[in-house]
């Protein structure tokens, strides 16, 4: 008999754990119980795992957990998926030159070029709110996400944060430590406002703080290694734009289209299996996990990637 496994669950009324389950459970199964505990009905569960959160395939609720790639102890985000409704549509005049299906943009969606320094993910954010590049808003960032750590220790566990609280909060307030998904949560709650990422490896949007109905929205791109901030340059010829009404589906879509050529041009990083050279000792590592593991046994944390062409 396969051994049970406990499954971690965040969702809009709180968190939960489910430890009746196993890895040869069905995801059908995991679905019943998840609908139990969120109240969210069982068609209407979306299942997303990791940092960023990608959703989980459940299309099959026939095949195990593990088939679908859940571990033991996962963590998971649940959300509801709007129901669609089946509604006769109006006809179309032949001279609306509109695409079914799609709004017409109001300017073309562009990616602003901040420096790598390991600091793109603050430098873009901040970018995003005030319109221009601030040099100082990273380091605020850094002390706001460390004070948050320590403080909201109920949400922002071990467990989550993959070190203790106050380890955690040394390492973001240094100068040459990445933000993430961690960061992107917080910020999000911080500043009032929904953060959308376009992961160009995945060609997804995730979504950070859409279950708080904010208002509006900033719009990011990530390759897998690196963050940019994106604006909006009017058709109009009027002032760029980088905050967002959540209503606008228009740049939403624009966010997609860019996510997807992105990706079809294969512009991401694959953090697991990139090649990076230590610029220090010249030694060659395999993925962020290795390039992480050497710069604390050897302090070095100078990296450059590995082309085809290098």
């Amino acid at each position: 008999m396969a051994s049970k496994m406990q499954l971690r669950v965040k969702h809009k009324g709180g968190q939960s754990v489910i430890s009746t389950l196993s890895l040869t459970s069905r995801v059908e199964q995991l679905l019943d119980e998840l609908s139990k505990s969120t109240q969210i009905p069982v068609h209407l569960v979306k299942i997303l795992r990791g940092f960023p959160p990608i959703a989980v395939d459940i299309s099959d609720k026939s095949v195990s957990l593990s088939e679908c790639g859940l571990q033991e102890r996962d963590t998971i985000l649940v959300e509801e998926l709007i129901e669609t409704q089946t509604v006769q549509p109006l006809p179309v005049s032949h001279e609306d030159s509109t695409e079914l299906g799609k709004i017409a943009p109001a300017g073309i969606l562009l990616r602003k070029v901040v420096p790598s320094d390991n600091s793109c993910l603050f430098t873009s954010i901040g970018f995003c709110l005030s319109g221009k590049p601030d040099p100082k808003s990273s380091s605020f960032m850094r002390e706001l996400v460390g004070s948050t750590v320590i403080s909201q220790t109920e949400t922002y566990n071990e467990a989550l944060l993959g070190k203790p609280n106050k380890e955690y909060q040394k390492w973001i307030l240094q100068d040459d430590s990445w933000g993430g998904a961690i960061e992107l949560a917080i910020l999000s709650s911080y500043f009032g406002l929904e953060i959308d990422v376009v992961n160009t490896q995945h060609s997804i949007i995730n979504k950070f703080g859409e279950d708080q109905n904010y208002g509006q929205r900033i719009l990011l791109i990530y390759d897998g290694i690196h963050y940019d901030p994106l604006y909006l340059e009017p058709f109009d010829g009027s002032q760029n734009k980088t905050l967002f009404p959540t209503s606008d589906s228009a740049v939403l879509q624009q966010a997609e289209e860019l996510a997807a050529e992105a990706r079809a041009s294969h512009q991401f990083t694959d953090v697991n299996h990139f090649t990076l050279k230590c610029m220090v000792c010249n030694c060659f590592l395999t993925g962020q996990i290795q390039a992480q593991q050497h710069a604390k046994e050897t302090g070095h944390a100078n990296f450059g990637e590995v082309t085809a062409s290098s």
